[in-house]
C-alpha cells in the first residue's frame, strides 16, 4: 500500500497498536504484547539450546585436553564451534530482550538478563583458557597456538554476549510516551537501513530516492524488529512547532490512512 504522506510503499506492521492519547496519560508502564513475548520465549529456548550446545564443545575440549596426546587442530576446531554457538546464542537473546525487555527497578535481574551472554561466554570459555595455560602435557609451542585461539573466542563471545544499549521497559515507555505527546498516537515510521524513527512518512530523510519501503508501527516494533532507539529530530521539532502553533490539532490518524 502507499501513503497519502509519500508515495513509498508503506507496510504496517502487525501485532500492535496506535495507543490514543487518552491511553497514554493513564498508561506508563510498558508492557509488551502476548505475540512480542511469544517471541521473545522462542527466541530464549534457542538461544539456551544454543548456549547448552556450546558448553558441550567446551566439555568435548577440556575432555581432549586431558588425553595426551593432544590434537591441536582437534581442539581448536572445538574452540572454534564453541565460538559459533556461543555468539548465536547471544544474538538471539539480545533479540528477545528487544521484545520483552526487564525493568531496571530489579538492578540484578536487569543486568543479568541483558548481560547473561556476558556470562555465558565467560563460563564458555575461561576454564578452557585456565586448562590450556596450565596443562604439563602441552609444549610451550602448542600452549601459545591454543591459548591465543581460546583468547580470542573468548574475547569475541564476551564482545557479542554484552548489551552495550541494553533496553528497558522504562525507556520503551518513555519513548512511547513522548511520540504520543507529540502526536497523539503511538506510531512511528522507519526504513530497513534507517537508524532512527520518524513521526511523519513524508519526512525527507527516509522519503529519498535509496528508500523502496517505509515500514509503519508502534516505538516498540521499531525497537524490537530494527533497534531502533533514536526519534528523528527533524520530525520532533516539526511535531513540536506545530503543536505549539496549535495545541488542540493533532497529527492525522495513520488507521485513516489504510485503505
Amino acid at each position: 500500500m502507499t501513503d497519502k504522506g509519500t508515495k513509498k510503499k508503506l507496510t504496517v506492521v502487525g501485532g500492535g497498536s496506535a495507543a490514543p492519547a487518552a491511553a497514554a496519560k493513564e498508561a506508563r508502564v510498558f508492557t509488551p504484547t502476548p505475540e512480542s513475548k511469544s517471541k521473545a520465549g522462542r527466541l530464549r529456548l534457542f538461544a539456551i539450546l544454543s548456549w547448552v550446545l556450546a558448553i558441550g564443545l567446551e566439555i568435548a575440549a577440556i575432555l581432549l585436553l586431558l588425553k595426551p596426546p593432544v590434537n591441536t587442530v582437534w581442539l581448536i576446531v572445538l574452540i572454534g564451534a564453541d565460538l559459533i554457538f556461543a555468539v548465536i546464542g547471544s544474538l538471539l537473546w539480545k533479540k528477545a530482550n528487544r521484545f520483552d525487555p526487564a525493568s531496571r527497578k530489579n538492578k540484578l535481574k536487569f543486568f543479568v538478563q541483558n548481560q547473561l551472554g556476558l556470562i555465558i561466554a565467560i563460563i564458555a570459555f575461561l576454564p578452557l583458557v585456565i586448562l590450556v595455560f596450565t596443562n604439563k602435557d602441552l609444549s610451550g609451542k602448542q600452549k601459545g597456538v591454543v591459548g591465543a585461539v581460546a583468547i580470542v573466542a573468548l574475547v569475541i563471545a564476551g564482545l557479542m554476549g554484552t548489551d552495550f544499549n541494553p533496553p528497558s521497559q522504562e525507556e520503551y515507555a518513555a519513548e512511547t510516551s513522548r511520540v504520543e505527546q507529540l502526536t497523539g498516537a503511538n506510531s512511528v515510521f522507519w526504513t530497513k537501513s534507517g537508524t532512527r524513527y520518524h513521526l511523519y512518512s513524508d519526512c525527507y530523510h527516509i522519503n529519498t530516492s535509496k528508500t523502496e519501503e517505509i515500514f509503519q508501527g508502534t516505538v516498540a516494533q521499531a525497537r524490537e524488529l530494527k533497534n531502533i532507539t533514536e526519534l528523528c529530530k527533524t520530525c520532533e521539532q516539526r511535531a513540536a512547532k506545530e503543536k505549539e502553533s496549535d495545541p488542540d490539532k493533532s497529527l492525522p490518524d495513520p488507521e485513516n490512512n489504510l485503505p
